[in-house]
């Protein structure tokens, strides 16, 4: 005999259990939002105030960086938006949410710039893996497919910022 009741009892199981993928996908998206907005000031921050023998390709570098980051918010932001989510609102909301730590010290040296930036988008790649697993469990592939995009530049990024370190 067919047991609806026990059947039903498993669908809203099920529903739950991908409300819940979803709302840390959500949560983990605005935390990557956070980070991206945080890395995008302070590769700016330190294109604006990098000095020292290696200025000008340091100068251009962080730029390209910096625009690079800074065109992957409004997918970000988007991408939430899309899954039924709210987005930050505010430099308060983006501080309580990023793992990015701040430097506000106008007169680091060149390398600690760089050592600093290699460091923060290498943490960055870990958060952008473990996004997409959460993306896998919520079953959603779009926002899969984006964060094997964004992993792959934030892992030239990074790259980059190494080698120059060498």
């Amino acid at each position: 005999m067919y047991n609806f009741a026990h059947n039903a009892t498993l669908r809203e199981r099920e529903m739950t259990s991908k409300d819940n993928s979803k709302a840390a996908l959500i949560d983990s998206l605005n935390g990557l939002l956070a980070d991206t907005l945080a890395l995008y000031v302070k590769t700016k921050n330190f294109h604006w105030h990098v000095r020292g023998p290696q200025f000008r390709s340091l100068h251009l570098l962080f730029d390209e960086q910096a625009a690079e980051i800074f065109a992957l918010t409004d997918m970000i932001a988007e991408r939430v938006r899309k899954l039924g989510g709210t987005t930050l609102t505010s430099i308060g909301s983006i501080a309580a949410k990023t793992t990015i730590k701040n430097q506000d010290d106008t007169g680091l040296d060149a390398m600690a710039m760089v050592k600093e930036l290699f460091e923060d988008n290498t943490a960055y790649v870990g958060t952008l893996k473990a996004a997409k697993e959460l993306a896998g469990e919520a079953g959603d592939n779009a926002t899969d497919g984006l964060l094997d995009d964004w992993t792959d530049q934030a892992e030239e990024r990074a790259w980059f910022l190494r080698e120059i370190l060498a």
